[in-house]
């Protein structure tokens, strides 16, 4: 009876190609989405030049060459081209329209090179203040918080402060 043997050359054909995908993979890296065009491409034009060279090896020994010159263009199906841009210039202006509000009340952008054109681009543009906000500057969740400490006094809530044992309290003494 044959005990069944280890083979070798799957292990190490798995070894290798373990080895590989460890270095084919890339890291991935946050991106802004609104900033994003999602892909949009409207068609793509291709040129390609090509030389093909063939030796025939019969009795008179002939050569072949071919040169060949292609352009090819590929328009995508789905939605037009114009509707797209329009849609990523959409995005890229809500994005703005959140983030000028920033922009425009740190004066130290305005004298910095790196920033030159996000500060043109956020020029004039005051954003309009929400105002549905509550008075007293307090989430509505601390509001919910605030009546279940008045509902239940006896109960200790974390987050209200550090909760510290008493001073005459005895720590246990490790053995």
């Amino acid at each position: 009876m044959e005990i069944a043997k280890m083979n070798y050359y799957f292990t190490g054909l798995l070894i290798v190609l373990m080895v590989l995908l460890a270095l084919c993979v890339k890291p991935a890296h946050a991106r802004n989405e609104y900033l994003n065009e999602y892909g949009v491409r409207c068609g793509e034009v291709d040129f390609r030049i090509e030389q093909r060279d063939q030796d025939y090896n019969y009795s008179d020994s002939n050569t072949n060459e071919q040169q060949n010159f292609s352009i090819t263009f590929r328009k995508y199906l789905g939605t037009d081209c114009k509707t797209s841009k329009e849609n990523v210039a959409i995005k890229q202006q809500l994005e703005l329209m959140k983030m000028c509000g920033r922009v425009n009340s740190n004066p130290s952008l305005a004298h910095n090179e790196n920033f030159r054109l996000l500060v043109s681009k956020c020029r004039g543009v005051t954003p309009a203040r929400d105002t549905t906000r509550p008075e007293d500057d307090k989430s509505h969740w601390d509001n919910l918080k605030d009546d279940f400490k008045k509902e239940n006094p006896d109960i200790k809530i974390m987050g209200d402060k550090i909760l510290l044992p008493p001073k005459d309290y005895k720590m246990p003494v490790p053995e």
